[in-house]
C-alpha cells in the first residue's frame, strides 16, 4: 500500500501519493483569483528548483508569477488546463492539480 502525504502551502497544495509529487491551487487562492484566463506552465521532463517561476497566471483579480514550492522533475501536466483554465477552479480541491513532480527530496518536502 503506497503512503499518502498531503501538505499546505500558502498557494498550493500538495499530495504525495507513494511516487510523484501533486501540486494545485489551494480553494484560498482559487478565491483569490477569480477566473482564470491564461496559463503558462513548464513541459514535462523540465527540471524545477524550489523557488524559481513555475506557473504563470493570469486571472480576474491577479497577474503573477508563482515559484516552485519543490525542487524536481516535472512527470505530468494537468492537459485540461490547456484545454480550458477554469478546470483550475474545481469544487475538488484535488481535481485542479496542476502538475506533478518526480525526483523531489522527501527531507525537502517534509519541511514544508
Amino acid at each position: 500500500m503506497k503512503k499518502i502525504v498531503f501538505k499546505e502551502t500558502d498557494n498550493f497544495w500538495i499530495l504525495f501519493n507513494g511516487t510523484e509529487y501533486v501540486v494545485g491551487l489551494t480553494k484560498k487562492m482559487q478565491q483569490e483569483l477569480g477566473s482564470i484566463t491564461q496559463v503558462a506552465l513548464p513541459q514535462a521532463e523540465q527540471r524545477v528548483a524550489r523557488g524559481e517561476t513555475f506557473l504563470e497566471l493570469k486571472a480576474e483579480k491577479l497577474v503573477g508569477r508563482f515559484v516552485s514550492p519543490l525542487t524536481g522533475v516535472v512527470s505530468s501536466v494537468n492537459e485540461k488546463i490547456d484545454l480550458d483554465s477554469c478546470s483550475l477552479h474545481a469544487e475538488d480541491e484535488l481535481d485542479a492539480w496542476i502538475l506533478a513532480f518526480k525526483g523531489v527530496s522527501q527531507e525537502e518536502f517534509m519541511t514544508l
